[in-house]
């Protein structure tokens, strides 16, 4: 860093630029490569032009030098300079200024070397950034944790980081595609509340000081999105940021990015049709139905199979298990397959954790597990067969909860007393429960319409197309300081 601030302090003497304010480009690097597919070897166009990019390999040698630019989005072209063309002090000027990892501007024609190779003879050059730091050796892996922690180093480097990039762009236009293909409405929300909800989760809290107020950042986005569908909004999306303050590894981040959508009058089954297309969509963006991972071939074509909460934990664990097996019964079952668990936890809440544990990770192809015990999702409607189920399901894609889905419960009385269960645990200490949400309430008690609802994972649905964690599908994950 130090030869490379000594060599900014001389272009700076000789009156040059180190950061100018622009240069006189004309063409990108992509163009000319469009424009010159097959020129052939040793031959000239006549065409002048001006370009930019990172030197990304350079070599000096006496009166002809050779620089390779790169631009943002990849793509390399090579540039010469000669002493005859440029001139002594020019040249002179270039290998003693110029390092790997400089933005520079060169101007010249468009030519064919004798190698074959399209290049740029260059008349002059300016610097257009000078580079203080060196970049990594460009055959050489970076660690994960610069890739994550240096984002913007990785994505100088490796094209396989920017490809990433454009996949996750890819498949966040196809759930939105889709989903104004429906005829849905895409809204902003909230995300500063005054109270929390919509999922069972840890917030991050904070203060308002204009009103002295206590806040949080969101958990969800449903509670907003519902009170739009009562509002005669019949079809309403958010892809937005959530917060949870809670662990951090290879699947969790505090801060991710979800799909939540509302329809009235729709329910689980038709959420479950249009998460299907949803995920199809993105694939077909990415490029493949078939999915490679660790655990096989994930084939998302056909259809997707349907499987009760309590007959998968029947067949996974060798013996039946109803809503009438007891929380005793479950904790021994928890002991025999090596679950922790909590001596505290209900048998609803042993049921959801033992199947988590025990049979999700076996669930390789996409499966909606359903019929759910009532304390699972406090904001689903009771099941239409069985009261002692509600109406949900989570889709399970390679051993991982993907996205989820209810028949929502638009009952104010009945939402009012699972909140008000919700916020009885909350204030027994439990740090993921939720508020009672008097406003919410309110909104239903206006007559909400039978709805269906979804939430779906961004980041895990680029994790599963891309086959990173989660610190590399999101673009800058937050990190621990250094």
């Amino acid at each position: 860093m130090l030869v490379r601030l000594d060599k900014r302090a001389k272009l700076l003497e000789r009156g040059g630029q180190a950061y100018p304010v622009g240069v006189g480009r004309t063409h990108t690097l992509e163009e000319i490569r469009a424009k010159y597919p097959e020129l052939e070897a040793d031959s000239t166009t006549g065409e002048i032009v001006g370009v930019t990019g990172r030197v990304v390999f350079v070599r000096n040698t006496g009166k002809l030098c050779f620089a390779t630019l790169q631009s943002g989005a990849g793509t390399r072209l090579q540039v010469m300079l000669s002493l005859a063309n440029v001139g002594e002090e020019p040249l002179a000027d270039w290998k003693a200024l110029v390092d790997l990892g400089d933005h520079v501007f060169v101007k010249g024609e468009v030519i064919s070397s004798r190698r074959g190779e399209l290049s740029i003879m260059a008349d002059s050059w300016a610097m257009a950034s000078k580079a203080l730091r060196p970049l990594p050796v460009l055959h050489a892996d970076l660690s994960e944790e610069m890739r994550v922690r240096q984002r913007y180093v990785d994505l100088i480097v490796r094209d396989t980081a920017r490809e990433q990039v454009k996949t996750r762009s890819a498949i966040v236009k196809a759930i939105r595609d889709t989903l104004h293909g429906e005829d849905y409405i895409e809204l902003e929300t909230p995300i500063l509340q005054l109270i929390h909800g919509g999922a069972a989760a840890r917030p991050f809290r904070t203060h308002l000081n204009a009103f002295d107020q206590p806040m949080t950042l969101r958990i969800a986005i449903e509670l907003y999105l519902k009170r739009a569908v009562v509002g005669g909004m019949d079809k309403v999306f958010e892809v937005g940021r959530i917060f949870r303050n809670e662990g951090v590894d290879s699947t969790h981040s505090p801060e991710f990015t979800m799909l939540e959508a509302y329809e009235a009058y729709g329910d689980q089954f038709s959420m479950a049709k249009i998460m299907q297309r949803i995920i199809l969509a993105a694939a077909d963006a990415v490029g493949s139905r078939s999915i490679e991972t660790e655990r096989g071939t994930i084939n998302l074509d056909g259809e997707w199979p349907w499987l009760p909460v309590y007959q998968g934990l029947s067949e996974g664990v060798g013996q039946e298990i109803t809503p009438e097996t007891t929380a005793e019964q479950l904790r021994a079952i928890a002991v025999a397959h090596d679950v922790k668990i909590d001596q505290a936890w209900d048998a609803e809440k042993l049921v959801v954790e033992l199947f988590g544990e025990i049979v999700e990770p076996t669930l390789i192809q996409p499966t909606f597990v359903c019929d759910y015990p009532p304390s699972a999702q406090p904001l689903a409607r009771p099941h239409r067969d069985n009261p002692n189920l509600i109406e949900a399901w989570d889709l399970i894609i390679d051993g991982k909860e993907t996205g989820t889905a209810f028949s929502e419960l638009v009952d104010p009385v009945i939402q009012r007393e699972r909140l008000t269960q919700q916020s009885l645990a909350a204030a027994a200490g439990d740090p993921e429960a939720m508020q009672l949400d008097e406003d919410f309430l309110r909104a239903l008690e206006y007559g909400a319409p039978p709805m269906g609802g979804l939430g779906l994972g961004v980041d895990r649905l680029v994790m599963l197309f891309t086959g990173v964690g989660i610190r590399e599908a999101i673009l800058f994950p937050l990190m621990k300081p250094e």
